[in-house]
């Protein structure tokens, strides 16, 4: 294969690896896979490569079982088998959200779980009723809506056609614990059921919830305290983990970041091309037809090299100065000349050269990029290889 031509702007490549298991060498592996880009002219200074997060936790061994979040929530919540315990704004997922639900009850297999769910949908968009649901119930957001008003036919997710409610309420019962649900979005109504300790199982509110409800007296944690620590563990907690085999759970990687280095090290040692290294979990996606936001992970790079930090793609809006140079008889040579020189200087976020370009952060942009191209279905390319997105060619 021969040098992509000057033509080809901002790319990606999926590339095929062979199975990663608990013990590979990830960093070895990828870097195998890279010198094989190399020789194909495929691999130059300044891409970026993207290695999605589950190879790496898999590579790590990081698994734990329900029994082990069950200790770590007794534990840090000084909870004992026949309390109640709270749990506020959990996902309807049953890749992300089943197997923690099971680790939850089991905690307080001799008590009472108390869910309170966020309507009409949860935070990334999975819906739990119609729309205008609470309004012809005659209820406001913050209103309580018990599992009786509902009704005996519930409204099932629109694409899974799961009844979440109905899901939780089994896996809490399964583990012994009584299931009381509700729906509400003010976080502090669930004081009402007077809990003995509340965990906030939401993703990207976790921080002010937990302010809330600390604020209001309550003993509460986040998922991201939750197996932070210990044999398996991440920085990120129980954020970021999926559903894996029997009763484990796949946390998010741990270090992610000093992976991403040594990747980085490695090739410009050992090829001499300084690229930059994203481990990437899910994009920042969200789809028009369901309203859903793909982002069940913290954040779309869950590690990443050092000249990430802080970038933003910014740039002229190309659309605006060529109509404007078109009204201004500039002929179309001299627009293209135009466009290079202006390039080149550094214009204000709130120019009119750059308006309608909001800045985005370049780690964002480029783990989404990946997560598209790797596909939620996994197309068997955990490995992506981004090309002409940092040097704006």
């Amino acid at each position: 294969m021969n040098k992509l031509p000057d033509y080809i702007g901002v790319s990606a490549f999926g590339i095929k690896m062979g199975i990663i298991v608990p013990g590979s060498d990830v960093v070895s592996m990828v870097y195998e896979s890279l010198v094989k880009c190399n020789s194909d002219g495929l691999l130059d200074a300044g891409d970026t490569v993207c290695i999605t997060e589950s190879v790496v936790a898999r590579a790590q061994n990081n698994y734990v079982d329900i029994g082990v979040i069950a200790t770590e929530v007794r534990k840090k919540l000084s909870l004992g088998e026949n309390a109640r315990l709270g749990v506020v704004f959990p996902i309807l997922s049953r890749n992300r959200f089943s197997l923690i639900m099971q680790g939850l009850a089991a905690a307080v297999n001799q008590g009472e779980v108390i869910v309170q769910l966020s309507q009409p949908a949860d935070e990334v968009g999975n819906q739990l009723l119609p729309y205008d649901f609470a309004e012809n119930l005659g209820k406001h957001r913050d209103e309580i809506i018990n599992t009786e008003e509902l009704g005996p036919n519930r409204f099932k997710h629109p694409i899974t056609g799961v009844d979440y409610i109905g899901l939780y309420e089994d896996i809490i019962k399964r583990q012994g614990a009584h299931p009381t649900i509700f729906l509400c979005n003010d976080p502090l109504k669930i004081q009402q059921y007077q809990p003995d300790g509340i965990i906030v199982a939401s993703i990207h509110t976790r921080e002010r919830i937990k302010s809330k409800l600390t604020a209001a007296g309550q003993k509460c944690i986040t998922l991201q305290e939750i197996c932070n620590s210990g044999n398996s563990w991440s920085e990120w907690g129980l954020l970021g983990s999926n559903l894996s085999s029997g009763n484990k759970l796949k946390l998010a990687p741990k270090e992610a970041s000093k992976l991403a280095d040594e990747l980085q090290a490695r090739v410009r040692d050992g090829l001499g091309k300084n690229i930059e290294v994203i481990v990437y979990g899910d994009g920042a996606y969200c789809d028009p037809s369901t309203r859903i936001y793909e982002l069940a992970d913290p954040q779309p790079a869950l590690g990443m090299t050092r000249g990430l930090y802080g970038r933003y793609r910014e740039g002229l809006k190309y659309k605006y100065l060529v109509d404007q140079m078109l009204d201004e008889g500039v002929q179309i040579d001299d627009i293209e000349r135009s466009l290079e020189a202006k390039k080149k200087l550094q214009y204000s976020r709130d120019s009119v050269e750059t308006e309608g370009t909001t800045p985005r952060k370049v780690e964002d942009l480029i783990a989404s990029l990946a997560d598209l191209v790797s596909g939620s279905a996994d197309a068997g390319t955990p490995l992506i290889l981004v090309k002409n997105f940092l040097n704006g060619k």
